[in-house]
């Protein structure tokens, strides 16, 4: 790892990280972030992302800028956007408006630093419009144009995301770090009512099955979750169908194949964290629950389809990645399922979730 002029000597007061999304891959982020503060425990730290996202970095009843708490523990200030509404009414006064003193607001703490670790063009323009005189990246972002607002690039060599975003960190702390475990807000409101939802189902020892997925090549048959669930609750165990906005068909499905051993149950993201806290096992494909349950140090049964599990897969916890050698390896947002991952049975999951349970116990 190398970055053109680093300032292996430099100390910085007022650090910009942005990353707007998605969900894991700000989950992904959060060990760099951990890095930089433990680097800069004086520094001011702000984050840029997507509103949505706002509560991976702080509670919803917590304030969005000050001291540090439990309830925001890493960063002074979460700076958000809502790029998606702002696309669809670029038209109107208002929109302009709310950039404008969203771009303010960002200019006014005067970063002397910002770090892009999305690579995307929008988040590296982002980056510089923070007016941050430094901007970090990585020499190969995940979009190559993005490099062009980049005034320190960073090689990169990590085989998965986690690695290279801690490479980047790196590159503006001036030496080498181990890579941390991911920081989150704590929510006791969130946590109470997920004991409540819990308890006046009956569940208490249980496993997250989480069947959506970005697209539909990334997502195993539903009915199988429910089946997988058939086979946790001979074991005593019950089966929680984590759903977010547009998954109710799949939770459906996959409870009604449960045969009444798993309950279909949506949540908030801070609801989410802690519903994960409590879980014995996390079992689903490549998407952000899954993701979180890894930052957690909950064990995954990860199934894999056309993205790479070296890249993207469960990072510092205890799993296992279920993969069919004929998935072909691709980010293409197809829809169709993957026929790769539909070789993948009931049966080898719930092996491998046997497994984890089983050393978990030991």
């Amino acid at each position: 790892m190398t970055a053109s002029d680093s300032p292996s000597d430099a100390k910085f007061h007022r650090i910009l990280i942005v990353r707007l999304g998605s969900m894991g891959d700000v989950i992904h982020t959060l060990p760099a972030a951990v890095m930089l503060r433990e680097a800069f425990p004086r520094a001011r730290i702000g984050w840029l992302i997507e509103e949505r996202w706002a509560e991976l970095l702080g509670t919803v009843s917590s304030p969005r800028s000050g001291a540090r708490s439990a309830q925001r523990p890493l960063v002074e200030m979460v700076h958000t956007v809502n790029l998606k509404r702002w696309r669809a009414s670029l038209a109107s006064s208002q929109t302009w408006e709310r950039i404008a003193a969203g771009l303010s607001d960002l200019r006014a703490v005067r970063y002397e630093v910002a770090v892009d670790l999305q690579g995307a063009v929008r988040s590296s323009i982002l980056a510089r419009w923070s007016g941050a005189p430094v901007v970090y990246g990585a020499t190969h972002p995940r979009e190559n144009l993005a490099s062009v607002w980049y005034t320190r690039k960073v090689i990169t060599q990590g085989r998965h995301v986690v690695e290279q975003y801690g490479e980047v960190a790196e590159a503006l702390i001036g030496y080498p770090t181990p890579v941390p475990r991911a920081v989150f807000p704590c929510d006791s409101v969130a946590d109470r009512v997920v004991g409540k939802r819990l308890s006046e189902r009956g569940i208490a020892e249980f496993v997250i099955l989480n069947p959506g997925a970005g697209w539909g090549a990334k997502r195993w048959p539903a009915e199988r979750y429910g089946e997988v669930a058939k086979a946790l609750a001979r074991q005593g165990l019950s089966s929680v169908i984590n759903f977010g906005p547009g998954e109710e068909a799949l939770a459906w499905a996959a409870e009604a194949a449960s045969g009444g051993a798993a309950s279909g149950m949506s949540f908030s993201i801070g609801e989410l964290l802690a519903l994960t806290r409590r879980a014995r096992l996390f079992v689903g494909g490549d998407t952000g629950p899954m993701h979180l349950a890894a930052a957690l140090n909950v064990p995954v049964v990860a199934i894999f389809g056309p993205t790479d599990p070296a890249r993207n897969g469960p990072f510092g916890t205890r799993s296992i990645v279920l993969r069919n050698p004929k998935s072909p390896t691709t980010l293409t947002r197809c829809a169709q399922p993957d026929e790769g991952m539909l070789e993948i049975t009931t049966a080898q999951v719930g092996e491998a979730a046997g497994r984890l349970l089983g050393s978990a116990r030991g």
